[in-house]
């Protein structure tokens, strides 16, 4: 089945934590957090102002994304399960990978000192 979201909605693949801590400790289902991390897989074409105009997403197709823990909702498509969220669920994109250790002041997109 193919999906194609409606509006400022998109659909994203949750992505799994690690089933470890740092410590090496197993974390059972039971034990985990509803994930916040996914992948979009699709987007809408964005919600309309009130001229009627049409405003484009901010995310798009791979961007990887960080949600509400209980935005949107859940939707079984064969075996996998997706998430179906309204933009404004969107809390971050994931860009870049920064380098771990890094003792550098880490600056906020947007932020001034």
């Amino acid at each position: 089945m193919n999906l194609q979201p409606l509006g400022d909605r998109l659909i994203v693949e949750a992505l799994e934590d690690e089933e470890t801590t740092a410590s090496g400790i197993v974390l059972p289902d039971t034990a985990k957090e509803k994930p916040q991390r996914g992948r979009v897989l699709a987007v809408g074409p964005g919600a309309r102002n009130d001229k009627g105009d049409l405003v484009p997403m901010d995310v798009a197709e791979g961007d990887e994304i960080i949600f509400s823990k209980y935005g949107g909702t859940e939707i079984k498509l064969g075996t996998d399960d997706v998430l179906v969220l309204r933009e404004s669920d969107v809390l971050a994109k994931v860009t870049g990978g920064g380098s771990k250790g890094s003792k550098k002041k880490k600056e906020m997109a947007g932020a001034a000192a």
